[in-house]
């Protein structure tokens, strides 16, 4: 694909994007792109520099070295245009804490110049916080303020939001609702979404890409749909004795693509293996088995190989 297509399609991409402070390399050479319209899921372990990168992109830090492109256009120091094109959210939001939610939401709006009828309630609304708008934000809980955060970066309806662990500070029913929320925004309004999360399942249920990155450098950029065809499908066995069960699979059926995961079980990756077949011998040679099933590997699988906790796919 030529090149000027693919900058086309991309709302953001960085380009060997380096971070150094106080001698620390914090990232190295990033290349990051990501496409218009998608959620794309920025993983990384605590310190591997994902709210490094992120503070790029909004123009909160300046790159060592390397560029950031937004909307086609290269970042600097002046961006005041394309800044007003983003929502974010970068480690935890901040407030006016004597000033209700409410009033922090209109104030937002009056700095960016956005004056659509209904629009605060609107955002009070899909973040389920209507009732709390008049309270000040100081009687706020942390999951309270993480919506009302992400209230904000919504508000003036961005063509990009950058959020860095939104999900933080939530119990199960509210990340479920900002999940849902966050494909709405992407499929109804169009808007392009970064979100950086350690809770795997979570974006492995709504994002179209992921990134990797690890010790401040990017390891793969992949589509979920990509990962979904490369897995490989393996039946799983947990079993009481798993040398023994390592041997009967072995020696009386000569499987050789099969590996002991966690200490109590084994994954059998023959194509021609099947559960009845793997369930009878073992019960023959007298191998209690807990679960046998067939499983396809997850999001965590390929995640844990790619930062070194496993083969590299």
């Amino acid at each position: 694909m030529p090149m000027n297509n693919i900058k086309s399609e991309n709302v953001v991409q960085t380009n060997q994007l380096t971070k150094i402070i106080d001698g620390r390399e914090l990232v190295k050479e990033v290349n990051l792109h990501v496409k218009r319209g998608e959620i794309y899921g920025f993983l990384g372990p605590n310190g591997a520099g994902k709210t490094t990168v992120m503070k790029m992109l909004t123009n909160l830090w300046k790159p060592t070295s390397g560029s950031v492109e937004l909307f086609g256009e290269t970042l600097t120091p002046t961006s005041y245009e394309v800044l007003k094109r983003m929502g974010s959210i970068i480690e935890f939001p901040c407030f006016y804490e004597h000033m209700s939610g409410r009033d922090n939401l209109r104030l937002h709006c009056e700095y960016m110049g956005y004056y659509a009828p209904g629009s605060v309630e609107h955002a009070l609304e899909m973040l389920g916080l209507t009732e709390a708008g008049d309270q000040i934000v100081r009687r706020y809980s942390l999951g309270m303020k993480q919506r009302l955060g992400i209230a904000r970066a919504v508000l003036c309806r961005p063509e990009l939001l950058v959020l860095d662990e939104p999900t933080n500070g939530l119990d199960p029913a509210g990340m479920k609702q900002l999940r849902d929320l966050f494909r709405m925004l992407c499929t109804e309004y169009g808007i392009t979404i970064i979100i950086s999360s350690h809770i795997l399942s979570e974006v492995e249920s709504i994002a179209d890409t992921i990134g990797v990155i690890d010790h401040g450098k990017m390891m793969r950029e992949i589509s979920m749909q990509e990962i979904s065809e490369m897995n490989t499908a393996y039946i799983e066995l947990v079993v009481e004795d798993v040398k023994k069960a390592a041997y009967v699979l072995a020696d009386k059926l000569e499987l050789k693509n099969f590996k002991v995961v966690d200490g109590h079980a084994i994954r059998v990756y023959d194509s021609g293996a099947d559960t009845g077949v793997l369930s009878k011998t073992l019960a023959l040679n007298d191998v209690a088995i807990r679960f046998i099933g067939k499983k396809s590997e997850s999001l965590e699988d390929y995640f844990l190989k790619v930062t070194g906790e496993g083969d590299i796919l």
